[in-house]
């Protein structure tokens, strides 16, 4: 909410442009298409937006380079700002095609308008430097605003914005664009935030990504010994399992129109079935697997010692022998 105010502040426009899938928080404006629970219960938003409040945001395919151009083209002069997950996980991880995010980044540049990577997910989680260090560190891509929140509060409620010091220097109270909370700047959050990036060393991203290979592959096993349609995709230490429609031909989600393409009913089975095992996934078949250094090795064998009996309940509702 913030970065996109302060967004408009500094361009003077209005227009937001979001993807669909992408959950961007709990602002009125951007619940379009916002992927996650709402994708969960097939609903395209929520009651109590109205509909003034979503006129100014324009929503778009994912990974469709086309969509960007033909909407700058036709809005670019009204456009404040494009914001994108990193890597988007309310739809599953939708991994960006090579390229994308920096050629978001260079239309906005191009247009005036500003390029927000919402890191709240991926932010400290997805490698150490976040889903920016998935590609962004190879492709030279610079967003100029980026948001925080989860993993830096260290398990207390905390979020962060930051970028350029030019729309930095435009908040209130040594600029224009109003930003204040009753929260901000939480010590007991802060201090438990600052306290968890310290201990986030690199070993411990090194373990956590080997958790996240052990377990993505084993299920990955275990759904393809049961005879489960399924794609497994990964951004750093976290990834999804979608298990498709029978006869699906997909060979990777590349968008939210393709994650959904899932057999649920399976995904309900291999959820309970994971459960009554004790092992707690993700409610949601757009949510992703988040791996953590609390996973030890006694933690993923539970995992992995759960697997196949959950595969073969998947299967089950394909109506094939299990």
């Amino acid at each position: 909410m913030s970065a996109i105010r302060l967004a408009r502040g500094a361009t003077g426009r209005d227009v937001v442009v979001k993807f669909a899938g992408c959950y961007h928080g709990h602002v009125d404006a951007l619940l379009a298409s916002a992927g996650s629970g709402l994708a969960t219960f097939a609903v395209p938003g929520t009651p109590g937006v109205p509909q003034s409040a979503t006129d100014l945001t324009m929503v778009l395919p994912y990974n469709d380079r086309a969509a960007v151009e033909r909407v700058f083209a036709e809005h670019g002069d009204r456009i404040a700002c494009v914001i994108t997950e990193a890597t988007p996980g309310n739809m599953g991880v939708v991994n960006p095609e090579p390229g994308f995010n920096a050629f978001l980044a260079a239309t906005c540049a191009a247009h005036g308008a500003l390029f927000v990577s919402d890191e709240v997910m991926t932010g400290f989680r997805a490698t150490k430097r976040g889903g920016w260090g998935l590609d962004g560190a190879v492709e030279g891509w610079v967003p100029d605003l980026m948001t925080f929140g989860k993993v830096m509060g260290g398990g207390l409620p905390a979020a962060a914005f930051g970028g350029r010091a030019d729309l930095m220097g435009m908040l209130s109270p040594e600029g224009p664009v109003y930003q204040a909370g009753t929260l901000s700047g939480n010590p007991v959050a802060t201090t438990a935030g600052l306290t968890t990036l310290r201990l986030a060393t690199d070993e411990v991203y090194a373990h956590v990504d080997a958790v996240a290979t052990t377990i993505s592959e084993a299920a990955s096993a275990a759904l393809g010994a049961a005879g489960v349609p399924h794609l497994v995709q990964r951004a750093g230490t976290m990834f999804s399992i979608f298990l498709l429609e029978p006869g699906s031909t997909l060979t990777a989600v590349r968008n939210f129109d393709e994650a959904g393409r899932q057999h649920l009913p399976a995904y309900a089975a291999f959820f309970h079935a994971m459960l009554d095992a004790g092992v707690h996934l993700p409610p949601s078949a757009y949510e992703v697997w988040f791996c953590s250094a609390a996973h030890d090795e006694r933690a993923v064998q539970h995992v992995l010692d759960a697997l196949p009996a959950a595969a073969r309940a998947a299967a089950a509702t394909y109506g094939t022998p299990a």
